[in-house]
């Protein structure tokens, strides 16, 4: 059932913001103007819906009392299905709505892909996953900023961190941290056997100063001469950049900017996002010991996904989603994945809460020995 009441009260909250946000004096306050219009736009998708569902209520209870008529009755009869379907799609939709937000939704974020298990190979399908990610970032308008490096001999990923930077990334890419696992013939095999390799991927919403308060005392920071591609210049100067956060024993190093400062301002975002993260996973932790998976606690040990080239389809193990088109989703094609992982964790979230959701079919998990 939905909480009419609760919603009334949203709504009778959303008309106080529209007259509120006419006021001259709320006008000239940038601060203030900027607070209620966030206000505004968090409840209109919520207020917009309950609109819908009360002129579909209306409409049932028109249809409803045509029954009676006898010349009226298989129209009304005929249009009640599917207002009743409607009447359900909203109320899913609301009660959705109503969950508490999640205060990184709409935040960047650093995402760091490391090559695993099967050595060059590994690499490589580590170069893979971030061209994917890049190229998925492109269709957004989302724009990806690569703050270290660390490449192998034949042009793979050995480590990559970068910043992705657009309108609500965590919440689209933030169940693809995990264990990611590639079944294919690699480049460097001569008899034709399919090897399986392995790429770690993490995402860490973007922590502001705010978020995350680091005590100087707290870091230890090497200057060392950067390493690896990027000329003589790069090579040679004491620009990289390493800092050991000694109460959690994070170490980051960035070392792609031949400027000392700018690799330390990088490295120090890399240090706060991953300290929320860790204050994000405690807290899940604390909240709910039972539900220890990728999609609700962060852990990155077990295998979430993968990728079979022989057979051209990608397998997420954690839904049992598989999709028979790897070619499309390794060149950046994810809308599908993502947004099925986004409906699970909807479905999940509602069902603690005592909730029912329908949650969308998939395909079967075949099981990539």
């Amino acid at each position: 059932m939905l909480p009419i009441e609760r919603l009334e009260l949203l709504v009778a909250r959303y008309g106080e913001l529209e007259e509120q946000l006419c006021r001259p004096e709320v006008l000239a306050d940038r601060t203030r103007i900027s607070k209620l219009n966030k206000e505004r736009s968090d409840l209109e998708p919520l207020i917009h819906a309950f609109a819908l569902y009360r002129n579909v209520e209306k409409q049932i209870r028109e249809n409803e009392e045509a029954l009676a008529d006898p010349e009226l009755r298989d129209l009304a009869q005929s249009e009640l299905g599917g207002l009743a379907q409607e009447r359900g799609r909203l109320e899913q939709s609301m009660q959705t709505l109503l969950l508490p937000p999640d205060p990184n939704e709409r935040k960047n974020i650093i995402l760091e892909i490391r090559s695993g298990e099967g050595g060059e190979e590994a690499a490589l399908f580590a170069a893979d996953l971030f061209r994917m990610y890049a190229r998925y970032a492109e269709t957004k308008g989302w724009k990806l900023e690569i703050l270290s490096t660390s490449e192998s001999a034949t042009g793979g990923i050995k480590e990559l961190i970068a910043l992705v930077v657009g309108k609500d990334v965590y919440s689209h890419l933030r169940f693809e941290g995990g264990v990611h696992r590639v079944q294919r013939v690699p480049v460097t095999e001569q008899q034709g056997r399919i090897h399986t390799s392995t790429a770690t991927v993490a995402v860490f919403p973007e922590a502001d100063e705010v978020d995350v308060h680091v005590e100087d005392k707290d870091l230890e920071i090497s200057i060392a001469a950067s390493g690896g591609p990027g000329g003589q210049g790069v090579n040679t100067t004491n620009s990289a950049v390493q800092i050991l956060h000694k109460p959690s024993g994070i170490i980051v190093k960035c070392q792609d900017e031949r400027s000392q400062l700018k690799n330390k301002a990088k490295a120090l975002k890399v240090l706060r996002s991953r300290l929320l993260d860790m204050e994000r996973e405690k807290q899940e932790r604390d909240e709910a010991q039972t539900r220890r998976n990728m999609v609700s606690t962060g852990e990155r040990s077990q295998k979430i996904r993968t990728y079979n080239f022989p057979q051209n389809r990608v397998t997420d193990h954690r839904i049992r989603l598989t999709l028979a088109k790897l070619d499309r989703v390794i060149e950046g094609d994810l809308d599908e994945m993502v947004m099925a992982l986004r409906t699970n964790h909807q479905a999940e979230r509602l069902q603690a809460v005592g909730v029912a959701f329908a949650k969308p079919a998939t395909s079967g998990d075949e099981d990539d020995a």
